[in-house]
């Protein structure tokens, strides 16, 4: 029905998650309308996302430079540490604005049944960073699933007897939520983890 160039500029859009038939069709078709600055614009971005970003030698998180901007920076209170599971969390916290220490990305979660162990991920770096820098908090702000609870539990082990302190998000129902779309393991974690009128 399309060119075969569409066609392959279709698959191309499907590749990328959340992506299916029908808004890859629309994309390919809107690139059609693009100019050809725009599309110049679009192809060195792709392949400098390829090229140029690399992960900060110290936490993980994504940088065109050995260092990301996180690190780099002086102003921010580097006695906090908070440990996330992948770079775009990073990019929810910096968002919301009121964090101001630093990070560690653990590249993914343990998670035995899919043969992810803790060797696996980035927590002997985390160690050692909280060992060498003198961190004095680590917040652990992974998801709460199974693989979520026993990375934190793991992590939570290996700090024991350290002169650190150990935190968590907090999770559980959100503000304006309805709680009769609230689903029981949320409302678990929110009973479980419940705090005090102050």
């Amino acid at each position: 029905m399309y060119p075969k160039t569409i066609l392959h500029l279709i698959e191309c859009f499907k590749k990328f998650p959340g992506i299916g038939e029908k808004t890859a069709e629309r994309l390919a078709l809107s690139c059609l309308e693009l100019d050809d600055e725009t599309i110049e614009t679009f192809t060195a971005s792709l392949k400098n996302s390829k090229t140029k970003i690399k992960k900060c030698q110290k936490c993980g998180n994504l940088s065109e430079d050995d260092l990301c901007d996180i690190c780099k920076d002086e102003s921010r209170n580097k006695e906090i540490l908070c440990v996330v599971e992948e770079s775009k969390n990073i990019i929810l916290f910096e968002k919301v604005g009121t964090f101001n220490g630093i990070y560690h990305v653990l590249g993914g979660l343990i998670s035995p049944l899919d043969g992810v162990n803790p060797e696996d991920i980035n927590i002997s770096s985390l160690i050692k960073r909280i060992e060498e820098e003198k961190i004095k908090e680590v917040i652990l702000a992974v998801k709460p699933t199974v693989e979520g609870e026993t990375t934190a539990l793991y992590i939570r082990k290996l700090l024991e007897g350290k002169d650190v302190i150990i935190s968590k998000i907090a999770h559980g129902i959100p503000m304006g939520a309805d709680m009769d779309y609230i689903d029981s393991l949320t409302l678990e974690i929110a009973l479980s983890e419940r705090s005090p009128i102050s």
